[in-house]
């Protein structure tokens, strides 16, 4: 492009976007009218906030500079930058104002009902003393949304950033992103509209068009910003003011792009093809196509490939429900662009679903120590056994919640712990776990059943509705890889049922398979592996295993399996099946040279003794947790010391 990069690659930040930052709540109910829409989704939006988002997401060193509330929804925006990888220093908290918000629709194809409710936002407060001349200069290139010039005050400050920018080598670039509504041209009711012509909107756009290097908009942006409704008279008008590389998104017949004089006719500019995809909501479209370019332009790619990348992103957004949680990863990307004939449906192909479900970004276990009471059937048992009362689970579950608490205090395991617990008897201490940066999961089977059931029936995707994000699906399975075919339908069909609502859900999905009766160890794992691999032929892709200790022989294929088939996989937990201590001692030993393993999640060998003093009343609630979280000190220490090498535990051993 004629437009060169800055010299210095070696900036810390590739892209700062400032402008809009705010949270949409997208209609759910596809083809209502907004007023009977009866749930909504919350997402990040705000179309800078979008791209600075997106182009994290396709590994850019990316930054948002904007304002939000002192609030919760602040705290929200923020949090899923940071996750996705993007710089947030920029961002100022706004005492005195609330954090954006937009309500969007989704009539049908051509209907986009969309309310913004931007009176006295945080993001349109942004003032120059916000804008850090040190850190512009720490930047490749800056892009600006143009409804951060429609208000004197955001257009002061988005001035003050594009004169740093030119004074230290910066990029500019702008996208246009005419919303009529928010220049105060239609009724507040009136997001949709795309386009009024207005000589005052026009004027302040020609007035900061000559500080870019880059101009990105459709061709109804072109309009307004050349003040004519002609495209080429238009194009003609900002190349009068400006020598800016101007790009021309053209819907779902890709992008111009304009380098020098613009020619007779738009055709006759370097037009790149778009894919064509059904399209679902083609709000945010602009934001991811502007991602792409970005993503392939600061990294030196042609325009030719820039362009692709662009035009992919639009491409997949489209297809999908919400803008920033639909753009892409750089794997699902290049997936998308090599896919011969082109790819019709992003949003229902098995490849992208995936390598866009582990794209988004996720807290690491590296070492995970996982306290299972999610049992309930061997806690009514363990009640009626000592004549305790049944009612009192709850909160035997809650003192077990103190216990993970405590352990992790005491060991300074923060990022290390988690457990498992129902919903049954288990809500109280769920609620009590939830935000605390733990590992949950939860189960959804019916206890002993086989073929599977759901503990609340099959409409497992309305159910997952109301869970945390942060909760783990778990599904106990007994699993035959020799069952008679028409015995495995409905275990197999319950799974694929399962799997289909977590991925629709956003849940990770954990499966703790169990084999049928075994003669031998050697035979359980022989099973287990060939259960694992049937389960992966049904495209079944679990984020995470939990198996009965294998041996240390058979790790190698477990981990090969697991590798080829799902390499994005969270990795596998040890389970314990009320097993003696030193037998689990022994199965971690074996794990100790797992690429896979990350854990443990064992439960009544850490809980059965003082849950059955406890509810026996001849343990208090601090006796129960004191033990509680001794013998899960234990099984924690005895993992640590199978992960020791046999050199160490040599050294030990003559200590």
């Amino acid at each position: 492009m004629r437009n060169p990069l800055p010299r210095s690659s070696s900036r810390p930040i590739d892209v700062a976007c400032l402008g809009r930052l705010a949270v949409d709540l997208y209609a759910q109910q596809i083809g209502a009218r907004l007023e009977d829409v009866t749930s909504f989704a919350k997402y990040l939006g705000g179309s800078s906030a979008n791209v600075a988002f997106g182009t994290a997401r396709l590994g850019l060193r990316s930054a948002m500079l904007s304002r939000v509330g002192d609030d919760h929804m602040g705290r929200f925006l923020t949090g899923t930058l940071e996750a996705e990888g993007c710089d947030v220093s920029q961002v100022r908290i706004d005492s005195d104002r609330l954090t954006a918000l937009a309500i969007l629709g989704i009539k049908d194809r051509e209907t986009f009902p969309l309310l913004f409710y931007r009176e006295n936002c945080a993001d349109m407060a942004l003032a120059t003393g916000d804008i850090d001349e040190s850190f512009i200069a720490s930047c490749r290139a800056l892009a600006i949304t143009g409804t951060h010039f429609s208000e004197p005050g955001v257009h002061a400050a988005s001035t003050r950033a594009i004169e740093l920018a030119r004074k230290h080598d910066v990029r500019t670039v702008l996208d246009i992103d005419y919303r009529p509504v928010l220049w105060g041209l239609t009724g507040r009711g009136e997001g949709e509209t795309r386009f009024v012509a207005a000589d005052h909107v026009t004027g302040h756009l020609q007035a900061i068009l000559p500080g870019f290097d880059v101009i990105v908009g459709t061709e109804e942006e072109f309009h307004i910003a050349g003040g004519s409704e002609d495209l080429l008279a238009a194009l003609r008008a900002v190349r009068g003011i400006s020598a800016a590389t101007l790009v021309v998104k053209r819907g779902p017949l890709g992008c111009s792009v304009i380098e020098g004089a613009i020619p007779a006719a738009i055709d006759e500019a370097p037009t790149y093809r778009g894919s064509q995809v059904d399209v679902l909501n083609v709000l945010g479209a602009g934001d991811a196509f502007l991602s792409g370019f970005l993503a392939g332009w600061l990294r030196d790619e042609s325009i030719e490939r820039s362009c692709a990348f662009a035009n992919a992103c639009g491409a997949i957004v489209v297809s999908r429900h919400g803008c920033a949680p639909a753009m892409p990863g750089r794997a699902e990307l290049d997936a998308f662009l090599q896919r011969e004939g082109g790819i019709r449906r992003p949003d229902l192909d098995a490849e992208l679903s995936h390598l866009h479900r582990t794209a988004v970004p996720r807290k690491a276990w590296d070492e995970l120590y996982v306290f299972a009471f999610d049992h309930r059937t061997p806690f009514f048992e363990l009640a009626r056994q000592v004549g305790g009362d049944e009612a009192r689970i709850p909160r035997l579950k809650e003192l077990l919640v103190e216990a993970v608490a405590a352990t992790e205090r005491a060991g300074k395991l923060q990022g290390h712990v988690g457990l498992l617990a129902d919903d049954r008897y288990g809500q109280d201490a769920l609620n009590a776990a939830t935000g605390r940066g733990w590992w949950i999961g939860r189960p959804v089977e019916v206890s002993g059943s086989n073929p599977l059931e759901l503990e609340r029936g099959r409409s497992i995707g309305s159910q997952l509705v109301a869970w945390p994000r942060e909760h783990v699906i778990k599904c106990l399975v007994a699993f035959d890889p020799d069952a008679n075919p028409m015995d495995r339908v409905e275990q197999e069909t319950q799974l694929r049922t399962l799997y289909d609502a977590a991925k629709i859900s956003g849940h990770e999905l954990l499966l703790e398979v169990i084999p049928p009766g075994c003669r031998s160890q050697e035979e359980r794992d022989e099973l287990v592996l060939r259960s694992l691999k049937r389960i992966y032929n049904l495209g079944i892709k679990p984020e995470w295993w939990k198996l009965c200790p294998p041996r240390r022989e058979a790790w190698a294929a477990i981990d090969a399996l697991i590798h080829e088939r799902d390499p994005q996989c969270r990795g596998v937990l040890l389970l314990g099946l009320n097993a003696p201590a030193e037998a689990l001692a022994a199965g971690f030993a074996d794990a100790v040279e797992s690429a896979t393993c990350r854990g443990f999640a064992v439960g009544r060998t850490i809980f059965a003794e003082p849950a059955k003093a406890w509810l026996a009343g001849t343990i208090d609630d601090a006796a129960l947790v004191a033990q509680a979280r001794a013998a899960f000190e234990r099984m924690i220490a005895l993992w640590r010391e199978g992960r020791r090498s046999p050199e160490t535990l040599k050294e030990g051993a003559a200590a």
